[in-house]
């Protein structure tokens, strides 16, 4: 990786200012490989070790200058940065987050669940493009008590807009639950390859089926998990690689 000064490295960083970090430095705080550092010395951030007060410090999201974040989307938000009839944005939920980052792909308003941000081009650029097929897995919750049939035909061939559908994973994972309201409901695992606008509620709408609730659980290997409605999180190192991994020979 290419070089950069430790200053701007400590800045990046999110634990002080380019000033302060300088002050750091000539108090003797700042060691770089267990060495005390000197004003205008450079590092590479893939190789070397940084302390400030013997603390490692490490970039937020585990690459300097980009930030990775997974966010759960709770209903009622859009996923653009700023929305001209006042609605609340998504990017409103990331609280602390210093840099600024934008949503990869979408989630509509009454939509909820996985939603990833970032500052990286490249990689949303590849995520979102559409030669991209990274598998995305949904719980689908729908009115009424569907069958295994019922659900066999959303991997049926379907068009939308003149375009066929890439096949659809799809399977039954609970049917005729009963809400608290008393309506009979079923839970169905989609599993797309592709996502156009709306998708899903759209071949629910040709399948003559009500959707209560939608929510994405996955982007290939990286899942929701237990991350509470509203929360965010940073992506690990090893998820930041399997993206770009995943994407590569998509780019």
């Amino acid at each position: 990786m290419e070089t950069i000064r430790l200053q701007k490295y400590l800045s990046d960083c999110g634990v002080l200012s380019r000033r302060a970090a300088e002050a750091e430095i000539q108090k003797g705080t700042v060691t770089v490989n267990g060495i005390r550092a000197e004003i205008g010395q450079k590092i590479d951030p893939e190789k070397d070790t940084v302390r400030w007060n013997a603390q490692v410090i490490r970039p937020a999201g585990g690459h300097v200058g980009r930030t990775y974040i997974l966010l759960n989307k709770p209903i009622g938000y859009v996923t653009t940065m700023k929305d001209e009839k006042g609605r609340q944005v998504a990017a409103d939920l990331l609280h602390g987050v210093t840099e600024r980052v934008y949503p990869v792909g979408r989630l509509d308003m009454y939509s909820e669940g996985m939603l990833l941000f970032t500052n990286d081009g490249d990689l949303t650029n590849r995520l979102t493009h559409p030669a991209n097929h990274i598998a995305k897995k949904y719980m689908v919750t729908i009115r009424g008590t569907l069958t295994k049939a019922d659900v066999a035909r959303f991997s049926e061939p379907m068009m939308l807009d003149g375009y066929e559908l890439r096949p659809v994973e799809a399977r039954l994972i609970a049917s005729g639950e009963v809400m608290p309201d008393g309506t009979a409901v079923s839970v169905v695992e989609l599993i797309l390859h592709e996502v156009r606008n709306r998708q899903i509620r759209r071949m629910c709408d040709l399948l003559g089926f009500k959707v209560v609730r939608l929510c994405r659980v996955a982007i290939g290997e990286i899942t929701l998990g237990d991350l509470p409605r509203g929360k965010w999180r940073y992506l690990t190192n090893e998820e930041i690689a399997y993206l770009k991994n995943a994407t590569k020979s998509e780019s």
